[in-house]
């Protein structure tokens, strides 16, 4: 086995996905290892494990997995050697756009939420503070 492959394990240290998500990853066919070991163990490359980053990236923000296939499909495009017709390459591009915009739409509400929830924590820590002060 060459050192530039990596078995299951290896993967799931450096994403920090569980074997079982890596798996569940590979039976949608949004990453398939680049290789198997003699032995049959599945081996990743460093492009298996920039994709399998991508997904945990969009997984917290609520991409659903067909939208997951979907910006690898068109990023794995624009990446090609192949040379794309420019309007094949700009319908692509806009479908990255898309995907960017959702995002930052997603950043935006979990910061909303996120704001809330300090403010709550904030809340019982004044609360739990005054009846400690309360009670001395």
């Amino acid at each position: 086995m060459s050192s530039e492959h990596m078995q299951i394990g290896e993967v799931a240290a450096r994403t920090e996905l569980s074997l079982r998500t890596i798996r569940h990853y590979e039976e949608t066919g949004l990453v398939i290892p680049s290789a198997r070991s003699q032995g049959g163990f599945r081996l990743y490359t460093e492009s298996d494990v920039a994709r399998l980053m991508v997904i945990r990236r969009m997984k917290p923000l609520g991409f659903t997995l067909d939208e997951m296939r979907g910006l690898l499909d068109a990023t794995d495009r624009l990446d090609s050697e192949e040379t794309l017709p420019t309007d094949e390459r700009e319908a692509l591009l806009e479908r990255v756009r898309g995907y960017e915009q959702g995002a930052a739409e997603q950043v935006e509400k979990l910061r909303t939420q996120l704001a809330r929830a300090e403010e709550f924590a904030q809340t019982l820590r004044e609360r739990l503070e005054r009846d400690r002060a309360a009670a001395t």
